[in-house]
């Protein structure tokens, strides 16, 4: 079975989305498990909307096979308890697949599972996070991340790609895209793809680097080395790194990366030009560079997503369960 645990205040998509998904997959292939919804207490959970869900209680969860947390606004107070941290790690302990959506994630480094792992967690909490578990390596652009069992995803419509990922990996890709047909998703997302823009996630409204951030974006052929980056903020480099990691959450030379790579993704995806020449324009300089940090971000190289840009999507003619 696959357990999804909820709290009072959970976000509701962050259920029901990885429910909807393994639903669909078992009405294709039966060997997918079925899904249960599990919480501190048995009877009806209220989420952050206000709509409920009957959950059954923690001490009937034992024959899970995955176990996935919910977020939402609730996440502080449900990390504060005691029993439901336990019952993670207790699961973690018997070899059941734990994996979180969203918010979720604070569940999971709460219950010590996330140390010395990769991770992800919704944008917003980017900064929170990593002051509170500094142990984790969160990877804050990731729709889902996985490090060995122990899977996390993004802000809630992750959770569904974090769910489809799962069915590929248990049952083949075949299942997996026939469920994504089913649900209408036109395009499944790779989890290597960034869950926003990069330069929306580096700008915080007020941030001090904000004018900085956008002066990378429009000179990316230029050399950002930290000391040009340095100067122009009017700071020496030792604290310009440290005050760009504290307001961004990311290293100057992994923010320059990324900037590039968002560029030359779009100017890959939507041209014909010559990758060469992309990698040119937007500061790589060598396109065997730009591959290897396409392959960083996005889990494969630039030709392959050009190719996957031009190939149109083939939806299901029918919707047999419908009839």
């Amino acid at each position: 079975m696959i357990g999804l645990l909820i709290f009072r205040d959970f976000q509701l998509m962050d259920a029901s989305g990885p429910i909807s998904v393994f639903e669909i997959a078992r009405r294709q292939k039966q060997s997918v498990p079925r899904t249960g919804i599990f919480a501190i207490k048995a009877g009806a959970v209220r989420s952050s909307s206000g709509a409920e869900m009957y959950a059954r209680s923690l001490r009937s969860a034992n024959s899970l096979s995955t176990l996935i947390v919910a977020g939402g606004e609730g996440v502080e107070l449900a990390a504060q308890c005691k029993a439901t941290i336990a019952f993670i790690q207790r699961m973690a302990k018997r070899g059941v697949r734990i994996a979180s959506v969203c918010t979720g994630a604070y569940l999971l480094a709460e219950a010590g599972l996330l140390n010395g792992r990769y991770a992800t967690t919704h944008w917003s909490r980017t900064r929170d996070f990593i002051g509170r578990y500094p142990r984790v390596k969160l990877q804050a652009d990731r729709i889902f991340a996985r490090d060995g069992d122990v899977w996390t995803s993004a802000g809630v419509t992750a959770g569904i790609d974090l769910a489809l990922a799962m069915v590929a990996e248990d049952h083949g890709d075949e299942i997996s895209q026939g469920t994504a047909r089913q649900l209408v998703l036109y395009h499944r997302r790779s989890g290597g793809q960034s869950q926003f823009s990069t330069l929306l996630e580096l700008k915080t409204p007020n941030g001090r680097f904000g004018s900085l951030l956008s002066w990378m974006r429009e000179n990316l052929d230029a050399r950002l080395t930290v000391e040009t980056l340095a100067e122009r903020a009017g700071l020496s480099a030792r604290h310009f790194v440290r005050s760009f990691v504290a307001e961004t959450g990311s290293t100057p030379s992994r923010a320059v990366e990324r900037l590039r790579v968002e560029a030359a993704r779009e100017r890959v995806q939507s041209s014909g030009e010559p990758i060469e020449r992309v990698a040119q324009s937007t500061g790589f300089r060598d396109p065997e560079r730009m591959r290897r940090a396409f392959i960083r971000a996005f889990g494969q190289p630039p030709q392959s997503l050009r190719r996957s840009a031009r190939k149109p999507e083939k939806l299901s003619p029918a919707i047999p369960w419908l009839d």
